[in-house]
């Protein structure tokens, strides 16, 4: 089969990647073009936002390429321009099997089938979409056969049908590493420069459930490990082919099994693999032994949510973390030095506006190196999607606005117009500060930082050096 994997076009102008500016690989579709051509399907991957396609440059690519099969992958944010291009590529091949999967139709199915998708592949999609594809194969869409394949949704007679989730891969060594020939490597970029990184994902699953995020929803409460010598064998192969330069781990919570991480460490220093990368981390698994082994052997950023400064805010969403927790892992890191990057949400439902001031008063006292300030978005699968019809505080049903950078629900004592002015105080607060801009410029950073956030933090800072009087009295 000609299986074509696609991100939607058209969408390299939303917030989503025009605020920050960061192309990043999609490496969910690479896992399954790699399963798919060990099966012996011949595979492309459309990186649309990379390759900033519009509507009419992909489907002249996707027409030329004459799949059998079309594939998207989809965010919330890219749902939309996603049915619009199943709109569009219906009038040219009209009887293509369309394919949808990734976090959004997982949750929403029922929606992506309205349409125009013809399946759902729901939750981790390399076993499922490999059956899938092997069925269309020999059967075409022949619902009798459809729902013999574990994991799919599907229209038949009018009615939805679904065959139910799959159990999550258990070995993760036996996928075989992504297909990062089929990837235009040499266009993705970090902090806004076009430096060769590699995306890895060492784990999946992540078991705190917290009720904003989809990730122990969509990939499991149980956390899968690979090897140490798979994961440094993946590392030693892109540093060989690719030239990379950076490694970033994309796993939610790498630092859950301290033992893979010494593990690996050792792995690649064996190796001579001195590439610097980034990891996420929870502050509650951070000790100082583990960041002075961390910084120590190339690690070049950790990253950390803190979320909020109310600890009663924490135990409501599941976070699991203490305020203090946090203030002593900021102690370490000035201690050790190393970079870290902390994230805040503002526009928790029972929040008042104090709250969140507090909350932006906590980011300047911990003062990380990079400060990510997002709105509280609830996105479709979580508790919080839940929580938010129940109470009726969402107020913008626009998927692609759900960004966590622009604000689509109320709070019961604040605004959408408070909260996204809050957004911007918090990012005024934090980054115009002038001991922060003193160091950044000292060291050579404040620039790179500025191009990270893109409109958001520059338009503040032109705004409060041509109206300096104005910021001092609000702020």
């Amino acid at each position: 089969m000609r299986v074509l994997l696609t991100l939607s076009p058209g969408v390299h102008d939303l917030e989503i990647y025009k605020i920050m500016g960061m192309k990043a690989p999609p490496l969910g579709l690479a896992y399954l073009a790699s399963v798919l051509e060990r099966d012996g399907h011949k595979v492309r991957i459309i990186d649309s936002p990379t390759l900033e396609l519009d509507i009419e440059g992909w489907l002249k690519e996707v027409k030329s390429w004459s799949p059998d099969v079309l594939g998207f992958s989809v965010l919330t944010p890219l749902a939309p321009k996603t049915y619009e291009a199943i709109s569009r590529i219906r009038e040219v091949v009209p009887n293509i099997p369309i394919v949808l999967g990734g976090p959004h139709p997982t949750f929403m199915y029922k929606e992506a089938l309205e349409n125009g998708a013809d399946i759902v592949v729901l939750g981790e999609g390399e076993e499922s979409f490999r059956d899938l594809v092997n069925t269309l194969e020999r059967y075409g869409i022949d619902p009798s056969k459809l729902s013999g394949v574990r994991g799919l949704a599907y229209r038949h007679d009018g009615k939805v049908k679904f065959t139910g989730f799959r159990d999550p891969i258990g070995d993760l060594d036996k996928i075989p590493w992504p297909a990062r020939h089929l990837l235009p490597m040499d266009r993705y970029t970090l902090f806004g420069k076009p430096i060769r990184v590699a995306h890895i994902m060492a784990s999946r699953g992540c078991p705190f459930g917290c009720i904003y995020c989809s990730t122990s929803y969509f990939w499991g409460r149980r956390v899968r490990f690979r090897t140490p010598v798979d994961v440094a064998d993946e590392i030693e192969y892109v540093a060989d082919k690719y030239r990379v330069k950076y490694i970033v781990f994309t796993d939610d919570e790498l630092l859950i099994n301290k033992r893979f991480v010494r593990e690996l460490l050792g792995e690649l220093k064996s190796r001579g693999l001195d590439l610097p990368f980034a990891c996420g981390a929870r502050v509650d698994h951070l000790s100082r032994s583990i960041m002075r082994l961390l910084f120590e052997n190339n690690c070049a950023t950790i990253y950390v949510g803190v979320e909020s400064a109310s600890q009663e805010t924490l135990n409501r969403i599941g976070k699991r973390i203490t305020l203090e927790q946090a203030r002593r892992v900021f102690e370490w890191k000035r201690e050790i030095g190393g970079y870290m990057v902390a994230s805040f949400i503002l526009g928790f439902p029972w929040e008042t506006i104090r709250d969140m001031e507090n909350t932006i008063k906590l980011a300047i006292e911990l003062d990380p190196d990079y400060a990510q300030f997002t709105v509280l978005t609830p996105y479709p699968g979580t508790p919080l999607f839940e929580y938010a019809k129940r109470h009726n505080l969402i107020e913008d049903w626009n998927w692609e606005h759900y960004t966590t950078i622009r604000p689509v629900m109320r709070g019961f004592k604040f605004t959408r117009s408070q909260l996204g002015w809050m957004l911007s105080r918090a990012y005024r607060k934090f980054y115009l500060r002038f001991s922060f801009i003193a160091r950044e410029l000292g060291k050579g950073r404040f620039l790179d930082i500025l191009r990270v956030l893109g409109r958001e933090v520059s338009r503040y800072v032109v705004d409060a050096v041509t109206h300096p009087i104005r910021w001092r009295v609000e702020g």
